[in-house]
């Protein structure tokens, strides 16, 4: 899920599969030790069925030959600044190479986004869709902290979150924006009720720390890596703290890591709005005749129309729950982050036309975590944990009220929507760390920054300015002219050797090289 992501959800990376198919997962607990983290031996298990935080569903399948996914837990600090001090646990999940030791370079650990994202259930998942990068390296992820098992944080229950996900996100007078304020304040409470010796030390540095540890205990001299979404400020952080200690590494979906949490949403605002632009284009340039409209300006008009009708009548959505403007705009967003999922967007317009929301409102449970069983994953929990732990700005009403032309400008859509997210971190227990992450990292190896221009969530912008920000030599941008939230993942044969070419064989494609 980008970062910052839509208000009062957790948007998934390009890999979301919606709630039409369940992912998979591993391991919690931690304590109090004394003894060197770095010197600790994981015990590899096979793994357990996913826990409800991590999104619930089975253990994972085989490998394409037959092996088995494995996970351990990993002992790792509480507090960084205090390294002697309490334990938790971190939860990790493997496949080993497949090509033999000759062959082998090393450990590559992957981190999918959100900030929320489980790892462990996410890696599974699509492990075919990286069985060439595993002929060479062990594939590995985890549950960052707060996350799923790595002690997840908890906030509200699945009945509390219902409700919490029904209310008005995008409020029209003064009523509506106190109510919102107030569930967001209920919210932000019960996560400090229920998790606030955690809160403080779920900032994505604090994650980067963890990598090292992980990179240490897997026996890796360099740590290999592959970052999607907000995985890639993450990355980006830990080459800042660890130049030296960057192997082989590439970035997707690329956050600008020069914008504040405002920028930011007001980047993914205009990100949406043209993924928007591009699905209504499609619809209408089909040879057969488009089922939203007559023209791509038609089916955007059409849309606007059925969120207006939303705001003052929701239809009937997943039972006993109704389609409310915000879960409609929750749950068209969330079809925009892969053209794979354009189906899904036009099936459940053609619905709501006709008065039935649920295609819509399974697209927004998707995007808010929430399983068929009812129940959520933590993710949500997280994404606003992490977000709120890293970013230092604070947003009030008024603050949003005065930005909403803007917001507006850049998408008719998404702009209220957006803005208002911004008020998710108001009287939040822990203050913010930074206005915007640090990834200067001179020295560093050299590191693929690749751009999708028509990405939704992480601007194509946001790969130039990362590539900038890391420092010259190291940040080397690499463009797909594509749709969807993410490049490699696309299939795209010309991004999939690149990326390849460079973790499997140490080749750097040039500068600026484009990918149609």
């Amino acid at each position: 899920m980008p970062k910052p992501s839509p208000p009062r959800a957790a948007a998934l990376t390009a890999t979301a599969l919606l709630l039409l198919t369940a992912l998979t997962g591993c391991g919690d607990d931690g304590g109090s030790a004394n003894e060197d983290l770095s010197a600790q031996k994981l015990s590899w298990k096979d793994c357990p069925e996913p826990s409800d935080s991590q999104g619930g569903g089975d253990a994972p399948s085989p490998l394409p030959d037959g092996d088995d996914w494995k996970c351990a837990t990993l002992k790792a600090p509480l507090d960084w600044e205090k390294p002697k001090g309490d334990t938790i646990g971190l939860a990790l999940i493997r496949a080993q190479a497949s090509g033999g030791k000759d062959r082998r370079i090393g450990s590559l650990l992957f981190n999918f986004g959100g900030p929320g994202g489980s790892g462990v259930t996410t890696l599974p998942a699509f492990g075919k869709d990286y069985d060439e990068l595993r002929t060479r390296y062990d594939l590995v992820s985890f549950d960052p902290r707060g996350v799923g098992r790595s002690a997840g944080v908890k906030c509200e229950d699945s009945e509390q979150l219902d409700e919490y996900f029904q209310q008005d996100a995008t409020p029209d007078d003064d009523a509506e924006q106190r109510a919102l304020l107030a569930g967001t304040k209920d919210f932000n409470k019960a996560c400090e009720r229920n998790s606030g010796k955690l809160l403080p030390h779920v900032r994505t540095t604090d994650a980067a720390h963890d990598m090292d540890l992980m990179r240490q205990v897997l026996g890796d001299d360099e740590l290999h890596y592959f970052g999607i979404s907000y995985g890639t400020e993450l990355g980006g952080v830990y080459a800042h703290l660890f130049p030296k200690k960057v192997g082989r590494a590439v970035f997707d979906a690329v956050v600008d890591p020069t914008q504040n949490s405002e920028q930011g949403s007001l980047g993914q605002a205009k990100g949406f709005q043209l993924a928007l632009d591009n699905f209504a284009e499609d619809c209408a340039s089909k040879a057969d005749e488009c089922p939203l409209g007559d023209s791509a300006q038609d089916v955007k008009d059409r849309i606007a129309e059925l969120l207006k009708d939303l705001d003052g009548k929701p239809i009937p959505g997943v039972f006993p729950r109704r389609l409310t403007q915000t879960a409609a705009t929750s749950g068209i967003a969330q079809s925009l982050y892969s053209k794979e999922f354009w189906e899904y967007l036009t099936e459940g317009l053609q619905q709501a036309y006709d008065g039935d929301g649920k295609v819509l409102m399974l697209l927004a449970d998707s995007m808010n975590g929430r399983n068929q069983d009812g129940e959520y994953s933590n993710i949500s929990a997280a994404n606003v944990s992490i977000n709120c732990a890293d970013d230092k700005p604070r947003y009030t009403a008024a603050d949003v009220t005065a930005k909403l032309p803007e917001f507006r400008k850049a998408s008719p859509v998404f702009g209220d929507y957006l803005a208002w997210g911004m008020v998710g971190c108001t009287d939040w227990a822990v203050a913010g760390d930074a206005d915007h992450p640090d990834v200067s990292a001179p020295g560093a190896a050299p590191i693929l920054v690749v751009g999708n221009t028509g990405d939704p969530a992480t601007p194509y912008e946001g790969a130039g300015k990362m590539a900038d920000a890391l420092g010259k030599g190291v940040g080397v941008e690499l463009t797909y002219k594509g749709q969807g939230h993410g490049a490699y993942d696309s299939g795209n044969s010309c991004v999939r050797a690149a990326v390849n070419g460079y973790l499997l064989n140490g080749k750097v494609p040039p500068a600026d090289t484009v990918c149609p």
